[in-house]
């Protein structure tokens, strides 16, 4: 269900291994905001699935998703045009390219009607404008709170990047651990300083009619709390009680804290600092923060309406319903973010549908490959602070040894992934390429 990236990769994955596939897709019979044609795999936001690099987490999970045997990056290539380093392609051949590639293969029927109700065995890959109806399905079958619509998202650093000497680790009031947060010390320049940026950062402008938020006061952008009173963050998200500086025996003026992200300490996420900056604006304002100069961000912040499973509170560890293996999901429902995260999880859908059918077992590329450090992502965060996430680095197991060097630790990481992820191809029956 769905005739997106995800949809097209699984029935793709489904087909190559022997399987009749019905492929649903709604439009034209039905249309949703943002699309503007009825052709499969149509990009409806950028035009680039960014860096084709290794050394790069996109370009890693590519690289993977090669070895896979993805239809996407094969049309993609077809499409390219002028991009640098980044796999940007014509929109339009880009999707007419999936599509000839999917409507030709012999085991693939395309229904164009909106499915409004589950059905088993099924891949569900219909994205985050999911239709009224089906997502009413779908909340019905996993759990009211499995489905989100409302995506308010803060930006998450490499541990590798931050500069520790302006930092100083502790919770507030010495709850939980003591010191399970890095904080960022500001003093009153400082911070009216930072205030000011915010205010003035560019800020995205919804492009679409389902993009328009309507703010929860309990979730407001930092810029939007930062134009109510210059004050007003220091009684939020930026409060300083309780917060020991170990430097000045006293609390700063006011602290950004950074909460870890992942088992091994490697990302760390700004505590409430959703926010509708762009990308660049993001990184110029956040880097003013103490310790944050030369940040690398993982993930940058946004607020925007996603509808998006609660994946590791809903769904089994191959992300399927709880009750039924064979009821699959796929994209960006599942909480993926990007266009190769959505699709290669399309792909290992396909690949565990066709096994199961079959009487065997799902399997799931490990932890020490992009994807597999993806899945793993989707299974093991705590649902209470489950948001969307796309391929970083920071999510991949650690090396034992690691090098200090960033590009040599990157380098390694990616090696690993790569020799991984080829003896996992080869077993799942993937296209094994240099």
């Amino acid at each position: 269900m769905g005739g997106g990236l995800a949809g097209c990769e699984a029935a793709w994955a489904l087909a190559e291994r022997g399987v009749s596939v019905t492929l649903h897709e709604m439009r034209p019979v039905r249309t949703t905001p943002a699309h503007q044609t009825d052709g499969l795999a149509e990009l409806v936001c950028s035009n680039t699935f960014k860096s084709t690099d290794p050394l790069h987490a996109h370009g890693l999970l590519k690289a993977e998703m090669r070895l896979l045997g993805s239809i996407v990056l094969q049309a993609a290539d077809e499409a390219r045009i002028p991009g640098g380093s980044a796999l940007a392609v014509d929109r339009v051949v880009f999707s007419r390219g999936v599509e000839a590639r999917v409507l030709a293969h012999p085991n693939v029927t395309l229904v164009r009607a909106e499915v409004t109700e589950l059905v088993s065995p099924a891949v569900i890959a219909t994205g985050p404008l999911t239709s009224d109806a089906l997502a009413d399905a779908i909340a019905a079958r996993l759990g009211v709170q499995s489905l989100a619509f409302f995506d308010a998202i803060a930006p998450i650093v490499s541990a590798d990047s931050l500069d520790y000497g302006q930092l100083f680790k502790a919770s507030r009031y010495g709850k939980g651990g003591g010191d399970d947060y890095w904080n960022a010390p500001f003093t009153k320049a400082d911070y009216e300083a930072f205030v000011a940026a915010l205010i003035a950062g560019e800020q995205y402008v919804p492009g679409h009619e389902f993009d328009k938020v309507p703010y929860f006061e309990g979730c407001l952008p930092v810029e939007e709390m930062a134009q109510r009173g210059v004050e007003t963050l220091r009684f939020g998200p930026m409060k300083p009680v309780g917060l020991i500086d170990p430097k000045t025996g006293r609390e700063p003026y006011a602290v950004v804290q950074l909460r870890q992200e992942d088992r091994a300490a490697q990302m760390w996420n700004l505590v409430g600092f959703q926010t509708r900056l762009k990308t660049g604006a993001q990184q110029q304002v956040f880097r003013l923060i103490p310790g944050l100069a030369a940040a690398e961000f993982l993930r940058f912040g946004s607020i925007h309406r996603n509808s998006y499973l609660n994946a590791p509170q809903a769904l089994s560890q191959h992300l399927s319903a709880r009750d039924d293996p064979r009821l699959l999901f796929a994209g960006q429902l599942t909480g993926v973010e990007g266009y190769t995260e959505s699709a290669a999880t399309g792909i290992l859908a396909g690949i565990n549908l066709a096994r199961l059918l079959v009487g065997e077992e799902p399997v799931l590329p490990p932890a020490t490959t992009m994807l597999g450090a993806l899945y793993r992502y989707l299974r093991e965060t705590d649902p209470a602070r489950f948001q969307p996430m796309n391929a970083n680095f920071g999510l991949m197991e650690a090396l034992e040894d690691a090098p200090r060097d960033k590009f040599k630790k990157k380098e390694a990481l990616a090696e690993r992934a790569m020799k991984e992820m080829a003896r996992f191809a080869q077993e799942v029956g993937g296209e094994v390429v240099a």
